[in-house]
């Protein structure tokens, strides 16, 4: 879709390639401000209740709009977890889904089209109990009716300020920071740069500025969408003329990753969370068509035989398992786990 990849040009020029924001914005910058300060204040000064859960929980997110690898963070903290004896349950909004009425369950055979992408994957990936609601409480009370759980993570939902939080996780995108530094709709941010300071952990993806925890996704071994048992290395695919596509926050960045294999690309960017349809894979025919395996879960139901998708796992250095298993033994909770 040209239309997406239009679009992020054009963000990507306004927010990373200018330094200072553009004066029209400016004041729309302001009041989204505004806003953001009033709903956060109120619950900071506890007009609004938070809530809290009976364990527990992580929150993974961000500051920025984009893609920055919360879902692969996400993942890992879970398989970590898990691997340590601890039970894992993990909520979400469940972005590019129907909005439910009722918190709902991910299994491996929910629909994208009704729970969202990234949940469908997150559960795929790690086996751990999912829900989806916009209300993250909701969807934590719902989960801990059901599973016997002894953390939750939420993907996402740093800004979402009902729901108490133990541990606050920022993954930061290494390569594009925080662009020229200013709030949505002039820059990128969600919210001020200093709202990093008061989180437990900050990841950098790809790049770090300095010492600290780093996160570089992996992914050498591409799989078909028809046959999983088919599976071929990137490598196979250097000086072929392939095709590829990608609807996620940072489209470049999974393209730049096939090129880097000597892979002659045309490619195809929508925007994050696209509901893909058979009409969107036509443009590369007969030819192979690589896409992300958030893009895949969506479009297994009409893929081709020559249709591919590239799993990647994240592969962390620095101290954020110990950090995390130091911080959950000193947490004291009534529920599941006391």
């Amino acid at each position: 879709m040209q239309g997406a990849r239009w679009i992020e040009r054009l963000a990507h020029q306004l927010w990373y390639e200018n330094k200072t924001p553009n004066p029209l914005l400016k004041p729309l910058a302001m009041i989204y401000r505004a806003g953001a300060d009033l709903h956060r204040e109120a619950y900071q000064s506890g007009r609004i209740a938070r809530q809290g859960l009976e364990v527990p929980v992580i929150v993974i997110g961000n500051i920025t709009v984009g893609g920055t690898g919360k879902t692969p963070l996400t993942i890992w903290i879970a398989k970590c977890l898990k691997a340590r004896g601890l039970r894992v349950g993990i909520i979400s909004r469940g972005y590019g889904g129907i909005t439910p009425r009722k918190p709902l369950e991910v299994t491996a055979q929910s629909s994208p089209r009704l729970v969202g992408d990234e949940p469908v994957l997150i559960q795929r990936q790690t086996g751990c109990p999912v829900f989806v609601f916009p209300r993250r409480i909701e969807a934590g009370r719902a989960l801990l009716r059901q599973y016997p759980v002894d953390v939750i993570l939420s993907d996402d939902g740093l800004q979402h300020h009902e729901l108490e939080r133990d541990i606050e996780i920022v993954v930061v995108d290494g390569e594009r920071g925080f662009g020229n530094g200013s709030l949505l709709p002039a820059g990128p941010l969600r919210e001020e740069t200093t709202r990093i300071e008061s989180v437990d952990f900050i990841v950098y993806q790809g790049t770090s500025p300095h010492e600290g925890i780093l996160m570089e996704l992996e992914g050498t071994q591409l799989v078909n969408l028809q046959n999983a048992c088919r599976r071929i290395k990137l490598q196979d695919l250097r000086g072929q003329k392939v095709y590829a596509l990608a609807g996620i926050g940072h489209p470049s960045r999974f393209f730049r990753h096939l090129e880097a294999y000597g892979i002659e690309l045309e490619t195809r960017s929508f925007e994050d969370h696209h509901r893909f349809r058979a009409k969107d894979l036509e443009f590369a025919k007969n030819a192979p068509l690589l896409m992300t395996e958030k893009d895949a879960v969506k479009c297994r139901e009409f893929a081709r035989e020559n249709d591919w998708f590239l799993p990647v796992s994240a592969r962390i250095t620095g101290n954020l398992e110990a950090g995390l298993l130091d911080r959950l033994q000193k947490i004291k909770r009534s529920g599941p786990s006391a």
